[in-house]
């Protein structure tokens, strides 16, 4: 067991004791974390989406950047603006850096901001840096966007492009906690009222990078590789399957990106679970989260209440191992 398997194991751990009831959540951004990706977390209010990112960058101690989506936000007020200043009585443009330029970037309500503002962070999340007035602005190592979502308010709202959503590696879907989750929440909130709080040493980020590393050398044979292809080709082309109703609920399917998401997240998996190689199991655990945000469904299928992961079940039953 290595040194930052390890700390990547008090990470969650301490993740943990601060996010009750939602340990996918916490499993999630530690693989968005080995996978350098970015996440999508939807839920209703008062799930910890936001709780759970605080905790995130606390635990690591790195810096957090938070935008709060809103209709009249600029694109500006997201990467940042040249500012006219004048220097030793020279007039200078100094470039004034956004909230990008944090470790983690919280994207509150990022459907309640108009296309533009949203396409601001296409070029961050894909490429690591940010593009002001012709000038190239590169982000620290450590960087991933933390977007959040409410699924039930629509009015005022625009659903992300598909390009958009896209680039986050998973999508993760936050329910309401059950009576004993909920029951150790209240026990946590009065204790941080009341200043009682354990504390722990944050873990260093230098292990994110080493822990990067070691996934890279997670082993994955042709027929995982096989596996994979064969699940993102079933959103593609339903019709292979011709004894289930895939046909009648994909409208469109994934692209190559889901492919290699798949890829990144299983070996993550693996390595999460102290494995060396990746099973089918890896890959079957992850995609829910890496697929359902890449699904068009048909109009029958939303007349007829499918949902995506409901998709994706039928696609892993019929999907064989080669």
């Amino acid at each position: 067991m290595s040194e930052s398997y390890q700390a990547l194991l008090s990470l969650k751990k301490q993740i943990e004791q601060s996010v009750i009831g939602q340990t996918h959540v916490v499993d999630a951004l530690l693989l968005a974390l080995l996978t350098n990706g970015n996440v999508l977390l939807e839920g209703l209010p008062g799930t910890a989406k936001t709780r759970s990112i605080k905790s995130l960058a606390k635990t690591l101690s790195a810096s957090l950047g938070r935008v709060q989506f809103t209709p009249d936000l600029l694109p500006s007020d997201v990467t940042g603006t040249e500012v006219y200043q004048e220097v030793d009585g020279k007039p200078t443009l100094t470039f004034q850096k956004g909230p990008v330029f944090n470790n983690l970037l919280l994207a509150d309500e990022i459907n309640r901001s108009p296309a533009k503002v949203q396409a601001a962070l296409l070029e961050a999340m894909e490429e690591r840096q940010i593009t002001v007035a012709g000038t190239t602005h590169k982000l620290p190592k450590l960087f991933m966007v933390l977007a959040t979502q409410n699924p039930i308010e629509q009015e005022g709202t625009y659903p992300l492009p598909e390009a958009q959503m896209d680039r986050f590696i998973m999508k993760i879907n936050l329910e309401y906690p059950d009576d004993e989750a909920e029951a150790q929440i209240i026990k946590l909130v009065r204790g941080e009222e009341t200043g009682i709080e354990t504390k722990t040493a944050p873990v260093n980020a230098e292990h994110i990078f080493t822990a990067r590393e070691e996934v890279h050398n997670i082993h994955m044979n042709e027929a995982m590789v096989d596996y994979i292809v064969a699940i993102v080709m079933a959103t593609r082309k339903p019709e292979r399957y011709p004894d289930c109703p895939l046909q009648t609920w994909i409208s469109v399917g994934s692209s190559p990106r889901a492919s290699i998401s798949l890829d990144k997240a299983a070996r993550a998996q693996a390595w999460l679970n102290n494995k060396d190689f990746v099973d089918p199991e890896d890959v079957r655990s992850i995609s829910h989260s890496v697929l359902r945000h890449r699904l068009i469904l048909s109009y029958d299928a939303m007349a007829d209440g499918i949902t995506a992961d409901q998709v994706i079940d039928e696609i892993l039953r019929q999907v064989a191992v080669a």
